[in-house]
């Protein structure tokens, strides 16, 4: 059987996403990897939420470093539940990274320094 393990996002600025991850959904590193490819450096590190195995991936490329990554039309996103939407909401609202919000569906979406959306998802009770 499978089961879920990490997932990435490659990232410019390695500090600059560690600080919103950190301030925006309470991730800290878990676990860091360097080295050089044929592109030239990198570094990995892993973040988690302390409650569930899952990680999410931050790749920095120092061949990336000056240049943005085409993301597409942002059909892709992470999602992460939460217990109190109105405090998540002012949170983010007073970081300024919400890019979208639906009201019906009781959901909004911020974005991250690289421009990957996050879906914000109350907790079912």
């Amino acid at each position: 059987m499978f089961s879920f393990d990490h997932f990435n996002f490659n990232v410019r600025d390695l500090d600059r996403s560690l600080a919103f991850y950190r301030e925006a959904l309470g991730l800290f590193t878990v676990r860091e990897k360097e080295g050089k490819n044929d592109l030239g450096p990198y570094k990995i590190v892993f973040l988690s939420d302390g409650a569930s195995d899952f990680r999410l991936e931050l790749t920095w490329l120092a061949a990336h470093a000056d240049s943005s990554y085409d993301l597409g039309e942002c059909e892709f996103h992470l999602a992460f539940t939460v217990p109190d939407m109105d405090a998540a909401h002012a949170l983010h609202e007073k970081l300024g990274c919400i890019c979208f919000e639906n009201p019906d569906m009781g959901i909004y979406f911020i974005t991250d320094p690289d421009g990957y959306w996050i879906e914000i998802v109350p907790e079912k009770k």
